[in-house]
C-alpha cells in the first residue's frame, strides 16, 4: 500500500495516494496515445494532461482533455456497478460475523481438545506409576487434577462466551432495515457532499483499476473503463469545442437547422428536436436555441418580419428607402409621422409605413 501511495509517473507503477483535487481520477487516468500516465491541471477547470514526450523528448504535449465529463461519466459508471450489488451492508456483516463466530469456535475446540488429552495423559501416568512410590504417585495425581480442573474451566468459559455472544439474527426490523439501506445511500451521500475528495477517490479505487482515454474527434474523447479483475466498459463522450465547425457533424446539424427552419418552426422547437436526435452546441451537451438562431441569420432566414432589413416592395417606398433618398435619419421621418405632419397609414398585411413609389412622394 505504501508503495502503490507513492506517486512513480516516470515508470508507471504506482497510483499516487488521493489527494483533495477536484479531479477525481488522478493517479489512475492513463493515455490512449503514448500509455503514460496523466497529470492534473486546474487552469479554467481540471483537464488531464499528458506532457510525458515535453518533459522527456522536449516535444509537444501529448494531450489535454477536460476533466468534468470523463468524470461525471466514470462516477455514473461505478454507481451503476454498485447497484446491482446493492452492497447489502447488513449480509456482509451477517456473514463476516458467522465466520468470526466458526473460527472462534474451531480454536476453542481445539484448546478443549487439547486440554482433554492432557488430562487424559496425565490419568495415564498415574495409573502407570508404582504404587510404593509415593512421591512419584502424588505429583501425578496433582497433575492429573490440576489437568482436569483446566478442562473444567475452559468448557465453562465457552459455555458463558457462547451466552454472551451477540447474535445479528436477533436485530429489530428497523435496525435491520437500516443497515440493508446504509449500502444503498452511497450514490445520495456522494452527490449531497458528505464524502471528502479523499473518500470518493478511494471509493472509485475499489472497483477501477485504471481509466484510458483518447481524443477521437475534435469533439469527443474515448474512454475505456479497466475494473478490478480485467472487465472494461468503453464509451466516446462528447467535449467542448470554441467553434461549430469543430463539431464532427456540423454540417448535418447546420442542413438540418435550415430545412426545420423553411418550415416555419421555431427555435426553440428547433433545438428541442435536434436535441433529441443527438446533436449539442459547441460548448454545450445540448443544442441551443441561440445556435439555431446564429445558423439561421447567417442563411437570412427570417422568422419576425421586424427582423428583416430594408426591403423593396414594389410600387412602394419604405420608410428607409425615403430617408436614403432624402438623406436623413429614418427618425426624422418617424418623428414627423407620429407629430400628424406627414399623413400615412400602416399597411395592414406587411404592418409597414408604405409611401407611393413616385416622384410626387418624395417632393411633398
Amino acid at each position: 500500500m505504501i508503495r502503490d501511495n507513492h506517486s512513480d509517473y516516470d515508470r508507471q507503477q504506482t497510483r499516487g495516494v488521493p489527494r483533495a483535487g477536484k479531479a477525481l481520477l488522478h493517479g489512475i487516468v492513463c493515455c490512449g496515445e503514448c500509455g503514460h500516465k496523466m497529470g492534473v491541471r486546474y487552469k479554467h477547470g481540471p483537464h488531464y494532461l499528458c506532457d510525458f514526450p515535453r518533459q522527456h523528448h522536449r516535444g509537444a504535449v501529448c494531450q489535454y482533455l477536460p476533466g468534468d465529463v470523463i468524470d461525471d461519466w466514470v462516477v455514473e459508471l461505478f454507481f451503476a456497478a454498485l447497484a446491482p450489488a446493492e452492497l447489502d451492508v447488513y449480509t456482509k456483516a451477517l456473514t463476516t460475523f458467522g465466520q468470526q463466530e466458526e473460527q472462534l469456535q474451531r480454536a476453542r475446540q481445539q484448546q478443549i481438545e487439547r486440554l482433554r488429552y492432557q488430562a487424559r495423559l496425565a490419568e495415564r501416568q498415574f495409573n502407570q506409576a508404582d504404587p510404593d512410590n509415593r512421591l512419584v504417585a502424588a505429583e501425578l495425581e496433582k497433575r492429573w487434577e490440576m489437568a482436569l480442573q483446566e478442562v473444567k474451566q475452559a468448557e465453562e468459559a465457552w459455555e458463558r462466551e457462547q451466552q454472551q455472544w451477540p447474535s445479528l439474527d436477533h436485530l429489530d426490523a428497523q435496525t435491520k432495515e437500516a443497515w440493508h439501506a446504509a449500502g444503498q445511500q452511497i450514490p445520495q451521500l456522494w452527490r449531497e457532499g458528505h464524502f471528502t475528495q479523499q473518500q470518493k477517490k478511494a471509493l472509485l479505487r475499489c472497483l477501477i483499476d485504471k481509466v484510458v482515454v483518447h481524443r477521437s474527434a475534435a469533439d469527443s474523447v474515448q474512454c475505456r473503463v479497466v475494473w478490478k479483475g480485467g472487465a472494461t466498459t468503453s464509451a466516446n463522450l462528447p467535449v467542448a469545442v470554441r467553434a461549430l465547425t469543430r463539431l464532427s457533424n456540423h454540417q448535418a446539424l447546420e442542413a438540418k437547422i435550415l430545412k426545420l427552419a423553411r418550415r416555419g418552426q421555431s427555435d426553440e422547437a428547433i433545438a428541442y428536436q435536434l436535441t433529441k436526435q443527438g446533436y449539442r452546441s459547441p460548448k454545450h451537451r445540448m443544442v441551443l436555441p441561440s445556435t439555431v438562431q446564429t445558423i439561421r441569420l447567417r442563411h437570412r432566414l427570417l422568422v419576425k418580419r421586424s427582423q428583416a432589413h430594408p426591403r423593396h416592395i414594389a410600387g412602394y417606398l419604405t420608410v428607409s428607402q425615403i430617408a436614403v433618398a432624402l438623406r436623413v435619419a429614418p427618425h426624422w421621418i418617424y418623428d414627423r409621422i407620429h407629430n400628424g405632419t406627414i399623413q400615412v397609414e400602416v399597411d395592414a398585411e406587411r404592418k409597414l409605413f408604405l409611401f407611393p413609389d413616385r416622384p410626387r412622394t418624395l417632393t411633398l
